[in-house]
């Protein structure tokens, strides 16, 4: 039998996307186009490999054994016929586009651009912000690497553990707070709070550990990042509850003081991923893009 290897490459983008009209958009060519390579690739196989349940499809029980496959088969394929061999960091020429939180951002961004480009003065960055909803890009290769607090579970995505943040409460120097010993939860809950949220939240996962203890602090404001709440906090007697290694610098250059949240509230470790999508494992530019940014972000928790 003869068989088209462009399916392989139509066959990973519809396993990936889930969707013959991401997959076209992907792969740059039409829906129905899509669609007629979908009726290929099922009679090719045997299997209808995508099954459309409600409104989505969803890959059958074949096509979940052949992702891996398929997406490696496809990988080797590129870089069988790909130019590149050696990474010549000095005429490196390209953008690389990175999603991290704000603060991240701001406490690892000085670092990392130092680095790459004294190491490869062609290269680009593109420091975004993170967006208010879940969005698609790093599967559809917009973005090259991002930021996580929680582990990703979306296929043919991967992630590294840098480290585990905790929680403190940033005041202004002088504060009451920092009179009179150890924090305490009533002292903390009855301060007026500003809670750090992109959509405007006035609750955070704080409020459901102070409530297990009967208690429930007044949150007077939501900053969309923490660069506009640490003025609110410096200028009044606001609370901020921020992780202590990832705003670490950004409290210090505020001349903000932190105190550790009392005992009682018992507040999980945050965890931080970096985050890409397995095309690039095999991106020589990419794992090096990588490498700095571990570096610079394990950094922050190794102070």
């Amino acid at each position: 039998m003869q068989l088209d290897l462009n399916l392989l490459t139509a066959l990973d983008a519809l396993l990936e996307e889930g969707s013959v009209a991401g997959a076209a958009e992907r792969l740059h060519v039409t829906a129905p186009a899509m669609s007629r390579t979908l009726g290929r690739i099922r009679h090719a196989t045997g299997d209808q490999i995508l099954v459309r349940t409600g409104r989505t499809m969803v890959p059958t029980p074949h096509a979940l054994e052949l992702r891996a496959q398929v997406h490696d088969v496809v990988q080797q394929a590129h870089q069988l016929l790909s130019r590149e061999r050696e990474l010549d960091l000095a005429t490196l020429d390209r953008t690389f586009t990175i999603r991290w939180h704000d603060a991240l951002a701001a406490a690892c961004g000085p670092a990392l651009l130092a680095a790459v480009h004294r190491q490869a003065p062609g290269v680009r960055l593109r420091l975004l912000a993170e967006s208010g909803s879940d969005t698609p890009e790093l599967r559809r290769g917009e973005i090259d690497l991002e930021s996580s607090s929680a582990e990703p579970s979306a296929p043919g995505i991967r992630h590294q553990l840098i480290g585990e943040d905790h929680l403190v409460a940033a005041v202004r120097p002088g504060h009451p707070l920092l009179a009179g010993g150890p924090l305490a939860p009533e002292r903390y809950a009855t301060a007026e709070h500003v809670t750090v949220s992109r959509r405007g939240r006035l609750r955070d996962p704080v409020d459901d550990a102070l409530a297990v203890l009967g208690l429930e602090r007044r949150v007077i404001a939501a900053a969309p990042s923490t660069a506009a709440a640490f003025p609110l906090v410096l200028g009044t007697d606001l609370v901020v509850t921020v992780p202590r290694a990832v705003t670490g610098p950004a409290l210090r250059d505020a001349g903000l003081r932190t105190l550790p949240l009392p005992p009682p509230l018992a507040m999980p470790p945050i965890p931080l991923y970096l985050v890409w999508h397995q095309r690039h494992d095999n991106d020589r530019a990419h794992a090096w893009l990588r490498a700095r940014a571990r570096s610079a972000v394990q950094a922050l928790f190794d102070r």
